[in-house]
């Protein structure tokens, strides 16, 4: 069996700790690129080893963590400076950052890119954490760097703590209310990410592909699904209510970058777009689609909300 060696930038995040996780399952060897500040402590209970000094901000340092020397297969890119996840993150991260790590990633001749994108990036000129997974993805392109995006709609356990206190008093937390849209549990992503870094073949390169559920969401959806697994009364409540995006987020919006990102996302995620305009490819690549509710169910099993 070829085992393949897979660096992960963003391992330290969320997101990052559940890809490294799947990469483990399936066999891989992980380096997690991380700062050197960065708290390697849960990493290194999962199983990693391994661990490159590296920040998307400093082209020497990612050329020392990328060196041919280390001979990854596979970079997987999971960072994300807009959510301000750890000290030294910023928007800058989104852009400059990305296009850094491309270049360290073409220098050193690593044969694969995996991005974590963002679904209809492509499409959201006005909203820039979306819009720049989009310049990243045209920046591969045209650097030739041999790549696969997977764009995934929103996160659906977007807050572990948060949303696991509100729906055990029977609230589903969303951003989205009265508008379908699509979305993926975390765990799901995290496996297609590694099964695009390890093992998806050579002529999926260069391509971007949707992930999320077999159908859009919504506030009313999500109820009912956690209605029927829980079976107890639950009720969608929006995170931002409405009257915070119509009358005081834009007052704060035109102060702060973080703020006016969001509203953007909210206004433009409540036009309807926001939804996978091609299912068949993640079916192909990754089997069937997980319905709501059984994504719901795991969901609830995984945190031990199930009688």
């Amino acid at each position: 069996m070829n085992t393949k060696k897979v660096v992960v930038a963003g391992a330290t995040g969320n997101l990052g700790n559940k890809i490294v996780k799947a990469l483990l399952d399936q066999g891989a060897e992980v380096t997690a690129m991380v700062r050197a500040t960065s708290n390697r402590t849960k990493l290194e209970e999962m199983g990693v080893r391994n661990f490159v000094i590296g920040d998307m901000l400093d082209t020497k340092s990612l050329k020392e963590a990328l060196s041919p020397k280390h001979r990854f297969d596979a970079i997987v890119a999971s960072a994300a400076g807009y959510t301000r996840h750890s000290k030294g993150d910023s928007t800058k991260t989104d852009t400059i950052g990305y296009q850094n790590l491309v270049d360290a990633t073409k220098e050193a001749g690593i044969p694969r890119f995996v991005l974590i994108s963002i679904l209809e990036c492509d499409k959201a000129l006005n909203v820039p954490h979306f819009h720049n997974k989009y310049l990243t993805e045209k920046y591969l392109a045209r650097k030739q760097q041999p790549y696969i995006a997977l764009r995934p709609g929103a996160f659906f356990d977007w807050s572990d703590s948060f949303m696991l206190k509100k729906i055990k008093d029977g609230i589903v937390p969303v951003f989205f209310n009265g508008v379908n849209y699509g979305t993926i549990y975390t765990s799901d992503l995290a496996r297609y990410t590694a099964m695009a870094a390890t093992s998806l073949s050579d002529s999926e390169l260069n391509s971007s592909i949707d992930v999320g559920w077999n159908e859009p969401v919504n506030d009313k959806k999500l109820a009912a699904a956690f209605e029927k697994v829980l079976k107890k009364p639950m009720k969608a409540n929006p995170v931002i209510p409405a009257f915070v995006v119509k009358v005081i987020g834009p007052v704060f919006a035109a102060f702060n970058s973080s703020m006016h990102d969001i509203l953007e996302m909210v206004k433009w995620v409540n036009t309807g777009v926001y939804v996978s305009r091609n299912t068949e490819k993640q079916k192909k690549l990754f089997g069937d689609l997980p319905t709501i509710e059984e994504a719901v169910r795991r969901y609830c099993k995984d945190h031990n909300l199930l009688i």
